[in-house]
C-alpha cells in the first residue's frame, strides 16, 4: 500500500515553480501575480487564503489579498471583480467560495475574466477542459490527476467511481479521467445521493474518488483489494483534545480501508495539498497561455 503524499508532492511542485519564476526573471519577463478576493470571516476560508498568500511568496509570485466585509453587496463585489479584470498587473485571481448568501455565486463567477480565471470555473473554461483544450482545470481535480502521474498510478482501461456531483470536483474528476490522456483512459461511472446500489458499484471500482463532504462514508466493506483510494472530503470535528480544538476527517474510513489499497490519500495531508500547489500550477500557466 503506497500512500499519496500531498504535502511532500506540492512542495516539489513549489520548488519547480521557484525555478521557473528565477527563470522568468532572467529572461526579463513578467512574473505571474495571482490576487484573491475573500468576503467575510469564514475560518476555513481565511485559513485557505492565507495559505495561498503564503504559497505565492514562497514561490517568488506576486500576490493581493482583498478583504472585504461579510456585508459587502454584490453590486460592491462585481465592482472589485470589475477592476482586478482590467488591472494589467494582475495575471489571475479567485474569489473564494462560499460567499455570504445574499451573493449569487454563479452571477459572481461568471463576472470572472475568463482570462484571469486561474480557478477554472468559468463556463469558457470549463468548456476548454471538455473538449480537452489547453485552459485552466479546476485546482482540486487537476491536484489529483497531478498526484496520480506523480506517484504513476495505472489509470488506462480502469473502472474508477467518483462519488460527488460537484462542478468544483465530481464532475470535472469524471471528465478528465474519462480523456485520452495520462492519467486517464478510464471508465468513469459519476454516483451521487440517488444512485441506487452505491455499495456494489464501488466495489466493482479500480479506483474510488470520494468527494461528498460525509466523514468516514467509504468503508472497508466498499472497496475491494488493490483499488486506489483518493479521499477529497475534508470536515472539521470538534476535539477539545486538540490544541485548535476540531481534527479534520475525510470522506473514507482510512484506517479500515488502507489495508486494502494499493494507493490511498490521506486526511489532511493528501489532496488538500496539492489543491493549493495546482492554483499555482494554474497560475503560472497564465504564461503559457498568452505565448
Amino acid at each position: 500500500m503506497v500512500v499519496l503524499d500531498g504535502k511532500e508532492t506540492s512542495a516539489k511542485i513549489r520548488q519547480e515553480l521557484a525555478l521557473k519564476v528565477k527563470e522568468l526573471k532572467a529572461q526579463g519577463r513578467k512574473v505571474p501575480h495571482l490576487a484573491a478576493i475573500l468576503v467575510g470571516e469564514d475560518g476555513a476560508s481565511r485559513t485557505y487564503v492565507n495559505a495561498k498568500v503564503r504559497d505565492c511568496e514562497e514561490v517568488g509570485f506576486g500576490s493581493t489579498l482583498i478583504k472585504l466585509p461579510a456585508e459587502t453587496t454584490e453590486a460592491e463585489l462585481l465592482k472589485a471583480i470589475g477592476k482586478l479584470n482590467h488591472d494589467e498587473d494582475i495575471d489571475g485571481y479567485i474569489v473564494q467560495l462560499p460567499l455570504p448568501k445574499h451573493i449569487d455565486e454563479t452571477k459572481i463567477l461568471l463576472a470572472v475574466d475568463p482570462r484571469k480565471d486561474v480557478d477554472g470555473f468559468h463556463p469558457q473554461n470549463v468548456g476548454k477542459m471538455t473538449l480537452n483544450l489547453p485552459t485552466y482545470i479546476p485546482a482540486t481535480p487537476q491536484g489529483i490527476v497531478e498526484l496520480l502521474r506523480r506517484y504513476e498510478v495505472p489509470t488506462e482501461g480502469k473502472n474508477c467511481v467518483v462519488i460527488g456531483r460537484s462542478n468544483i470536483v465530481g464532475s470535472p474528476m469524471s471528465i478528465l479521467l474519462s480523456q485520452h490522456n495520462y492519467p486517464g483512459n478510464c471508465t468513469v461511472t459519476l454516483c451521487h445521493s440517488r444512485t441506487r446500489d452505491l455499495e456494489e458499484i464501488c466495489r466493482n471500482a479500480d479506483i474510488i474518488v470520494a468527494a461528498l463532504g460525509r466523514p468516514g462514508f467509504v468503508t472497508a466493506d466498499m472497496v475491494k483489494e488493490g483499488a486506489c483510494v483518493i479521499d477529497v472530503g475534508i470536515t472539521r470535528i470538534d476535539d477539545s483534545s486538540k490544541k485548535s480544538g476540531f481534527r479534520l476527517l475525510g470522506d473514507v474510513d482510512f484506517d479500515a480501508v488502507a489495508p486494502k489499497c494499493s494507493f490511498i490519500t490521506p486526511v489532511p495531508g493528501g489532496v488538500g495539498p496539492m489543491t493549493r500547489a495546482a492554483l499555482m500550477m494554474n497560475t503560472m500557466k497564465v504564461t503559457e497561455l498568452e505565448d
